[in-house]
């Protein structure tokens, strides 16, 4: 089926489905917790704010849209700055929806050395930023946290620099494991988006978490990154697999919603769901057109692309 035939499908079934829900009495409607659970073969994850038009400007709004369009998954890069109380109140929502926590941000240092340096204090930073992380985890039953190893060191050595943030990563990995949190390492592109950073590639990470050997220290591979630094996603995401714990996407170019740019996203989602992923999806990018329609479209976008045959 064409793209453009499913959607307009889509969209009548969307109608009809409407129509439905007006019908529903009061009773009824409070008694749903997720209408189109099951919907998705893979757990993508939106974001608050992708869907606002549609759940409002309170974040338990969008997870409830969320849940009745059909998504089981929730990522929020920026969990870890909301105050106890928020963190708390969107985790019971997401436990009422029956949403599973994805990804937050642990650490992520755009201009610094960090993970490459050998330094006492960066590293008690660096161990200090993981065990509030941990925290964080516990309150919003999180199992994956995002780690950018920060940039590399103009002045040293690179196999020195690599040393340094295998060392480092074991022991933030020895905070994590008893917890149960697994640190994802995010290879960022260097020519787009994040120039001067130490981790870059699949195939760089995948030797990195090799070396630290922690089930708490593993790969998180953004497609739209990878597509820009080095392509050849499929090939990559195989020879890596036993190490990636968490993916994203966007399409290429201007991170937008899959089949606005060049990755077919179909294929790559058929591959990931044939290797038994489990995890997952985060949809860490924006939408490509405004308002209630443009957030339509993100959603019509991704059931097309999780309709292979």
């Amino acid at each position: 089926m064409e793209r453009r035939d499913f959607i307009g499908a889509s969209m009548a079934a969307g109608v009809a489905a409407t129509l439905g829900t007006a019908r529903e009495t009061k009773g009824e409607s409070a008694m749903r917790s997720n209408g189109r659970a099951g919907r998705f073969r893979l757990k993508y994850a939106p974001h608050f704010g992708m869907f606002r038009q549609h759940g409002g400007q309170d974040p338990v709004g969008q997870l409830e849209f969320m849940a009745d369009e059909g998504f089981t998954a929730l990522e929020d890069n920026g969990m870890k700055g909301r105050s106890v109380e928020e963190q708390e109140r969107i985790a019971s929502a997401m436990q009422r929806l029956g949403i599973e926590m994805g990804v937050f941000v642990a650490h992520a240092d755009f201009g610094n050395v960090t993970f490459a340096s050998s330094k006492n204090d960066v590293r008690e930073q660096l161990l200090g930023d993981i065990r509030a992380s941990v925290e964080v985890a516990k309150r919003v039953n999180a199992k994956w946290c995002t780690v950018v190893p920060g940039a590399y060191d103009k002045r040293l050595e690179w196999d020195y620099q690599t040393r340094n943030v295998i060392d480092n990563l074991r022991r933030c990995a020895e905070l994590c494991e008893p917890a149960g949190l697994t640190m994802v390492l995010e290879p960022l592109n260097p020519y787009r988006d994040h120039p001067g950073l130490f981790l870059t590639k699949i195939p760089q990470s995948y030797m990195i978490c090799q070396a630290v050997g922690s089930p708490s220290c593993k790969i998180l591979d953004d497609l739209y990154h990878q597509q820009i630094t080095e392509g050849n996603l499929i090939p990559n995401l195989e020879k890596a697999w036993e190490e990636i714990a968490y993916f994203q996407v966007g399409d290429n170019p201007g991170r937008r919603e899959p089949t606005t740019g060049e990755i077919n996203y179909r294929n790559v989602f058929k591959r990931i769901h044939e290797k038994g992923f489990t995890g997952i999806v985060g949809m860490e990018h924006g939408n490509s057109r405004g308002g209630k329609d443009g957030e339509r479209a993100v959603i019509d976008a991704y059931a097309w692309c999780d309709s292979w045959e």
